[in-house]
């Protein structure tokens, strides 16, 4: 029996047995991982600000529940491509296969997770993110979360059927696999921590982790950003949707509200940078450019809004020298992105 999977969700009209995936399929499962996210932030959120002392909590409550929501669609869906006739290798929804593994891993966490709480008690601020099962189960929430995104990046749709419906999972996608990221180094990200505002010169150390705080955030959104822009001629509007969504999720850790509009302005100066650039595999210089000018000018509206809204302590030096530094990292990473051609390969023309 042969096989198809229709790419946009819509009724096929071959003959061939169609399996569930595709756009409608990434839809899904974007909607139970938005529910899986909002748990996963909870949890945070009330990490730290209560003192728990035991596993059984609201918070966890629908953190699990999401993640259940999130196992249940996956695997009811590759059982049913299975009954249509599929291998239990076909019948996995392409790009998902290691969001298979993620959900096995998720699970074995989440029990392992109870052990250690009961072993060890609860853990609090930066604890929470180091604990070894959180480890666990956030490595396994980023392999359940990347699923509509490698799903993507191995779609290849004709530019004519293309919607905004189908568009759309570019930044979404991206916006989830940042998400886990974010929340993993919450602790050193300067949208829950607003360092500028209350670490002194005096405390140097402290001033220095959050340089490297900036830094560390720059390169890690950078490094999604161009993995999306080499692939993907994104949608309008999707930095200002990514780093908007992603700033409101990371505000309520420690209320840094603030940090949303500042998302918002250099999300769509980030848009129009894109529009009049272009950046791509094919036009280098202007990826490399773009690299550069994202995290500078996030940093840039960062210390501006801080400095006209509550009034910052860092010296100009440091401020500025911070901004500069991120761009550093961005324009670095586009080398790691698309490495300079070697004599032998422009000779070659490869």
């Amino acid at each position: 029996m042969t096989t198809h999977v229709e790419e946009l969700g819509k009724a096929s009209h071959s003959t061939t047995t169609s399996l569930i995936g595709g756009i409608s399929f990434d839809w899904l499962m974007i909607a139970a991982l938005t529910w899986l996210m909002a748990g996963g932030y909870l949890d945070a959120w009330a990490h730290n600000h209560f003192a728990l002392d035991t596993f059984f909590t609201p918070w966890h409550g629908v953190l699990y529940s999401g993640f259940l929501v999130v196992a249940l669609v996956l695997l009811a869906t590759i059982v049913l491509n299975h009954a249509k006739g599929a291998t239990w290798q076909k019948a996995v929804p392409a790009g998902y296969e290691l969001s298979v593994l993620g959900v096995c891993g998720f699970a074995i966490g989440g029990v392992a997770d109870l052990f250690w709480h009961l072993l060890f008690g609860i853990e609090k601020n930066i604890d929470a993110q180091l604990s070894p099962t959180h480890l666990l189960l956030m490595i396994c929430w980023g392999l359940i979360a990347a699923g509509p995104f490698r799903a993507a990046w191995r779609r290849s749709i004709d530019p004519a059927r293309r919607t905004w419906l189908t568009q759309l999972t570019i930044p979404i996608s991206l916006l989830l696999l940042l998400s886990v990221f974010s929340l993993t180094t919450q602790t050193a990200q300067p949208l829950t921590v607003l360092a500028p505002t209350t670490v002194l010169k005096v405390q140097g150390t402290e001033q220095s982790f959050a340089v490297l705080g900036i830094v560390f955030q720059s390169m890690i959104l950078i490094m999604l950003i161009l993995l999306a822009v080499r692939r993907w001629h994104m949608p309008v509007g999707s930095f200002t949707l990514v780093l908007t969504l992603n700033a409101i999720a990371l505000s309520f850790m420690h209320s840094t509200f603030i940090v949303i509009p500042i998302a918002a302005v250099a999300g769509s100066m980030i848009d129009l940078v894109y529009h009049f650039l272009q950046p791509s595999a094919e036009q280098v210089d202007q990826f490399r450019l773009f690299a550069a000018t994202v995290p500078m000018m996030i940093y840039v509206v960062y210390f501006l809004v801080l400095w006209i809204t509550m009034g910052i302590v860092w010296s100009v030096h440091l401020s500025a020298g911070s901004i500069i530094v991120s761009g550093i990292a961005g324009w670095l990473i586009s080398y790691v992105m698309i490495p300079p051609k070697a004599p032998g390969d422009q000779a070659t023309g490869s």
